[in-house]
């Protein structure tokens, strides 16, 4: 008897067994995450928040505490994007916790001379990951449209976004994120600003001087 824990694995399993009375050997992977259209989500920060808290379009929602949409004004000129929620960031249901949260605070507060209430804060993908994973490619694709629509209602003069994982999910580039970090990149009507995640940092102390140079790029944005 075999055991299925999610409906991600049932819907796998399904499609291979029809298959295989079609007469197939094999079959290409396929999404089984639903997603949802961007032009059918709501149009305010807060209902779009609503949305978010109820979403079950994923499997991560059903080890998820609670989603995250974000935090900050709608009117903010710069928007923070982090991959995915920490496990600190679901256990405690808040921003700004833990050694990286501390760190982007002092980032925004000491360097850009911004307080954390001016700035949108949110994740490419807004709920904590399984354990230790990142998301799988239909995870992010579900939640995508939420952040699409996010930066459509702010609409900020500058994105950051915070590690390569954040920028590669935001903009669909694998390229080398050494070569683009610290950039100002166009994108639509806005630009961003790829930066090291703090956490990356708090692991790799020695590269807080291109993180500050990096800010001074961002600052400037705003100027």
């Amino acid at each position: 008897m075999i055991h299925v824990d999610s409906f991600q694995n049932l819907a796998i399993l399904e499609n291979l067994y029809r298959l295989k009375a079609l007469g197939y050997d094999y079959s290409d992977p396929i999404t089984p995450n639903i997603h949802t259209s961007q032009s059918t989500l709501p149009d305010t920060l807060a209902t779009l928040s609503q949305a978010i808290s109820k979403c079950y379009m994923c499997d991560l929602s059903k080890s998820r505490s609670q989603s995250m949409s974000g935090h900050g004004p709608a009117n903010a000129r710069i928007v923070f994007i982090d991959a995915y929620v920490s496990a600190a960031e679901d256990e405690e249901n808040g921003y700004y916790v833990g050694r990286s949260g501390v760190m982007l605070r002092d980032m925004i507060e000491k360097v850009l001379l911004l307080k954390t209430e001016d700035v949108y804060f949110t994740h490419a993908v807004k709920c904590k990951p399984f354990g230790f994973q990142a998301p799988s490619k239909s995870e992010y694709c579900s939640c995508s449209p939420y952040l699409f629509k996010q930066l459509e209602v702010i609409k900020p003069k500058v994105i950051v976004t915070l590690g390569a994982e954040a920028y590669q999910i935001l903009t669909g580039d694998q390229g080398d994120f050494e070569r683009i970090r610290g950039e100002v990149v166009p994108f639509g009507e806005t630009q961003i600003v790829p930066m090291y995640n703090p956490l990356y940092l708090i692991r790799n102390p020695s590269l807080k001087k291109e993180a500050m140079r990096d800010l001074q790029t961002i600052k400037a944005q705003l100027s």
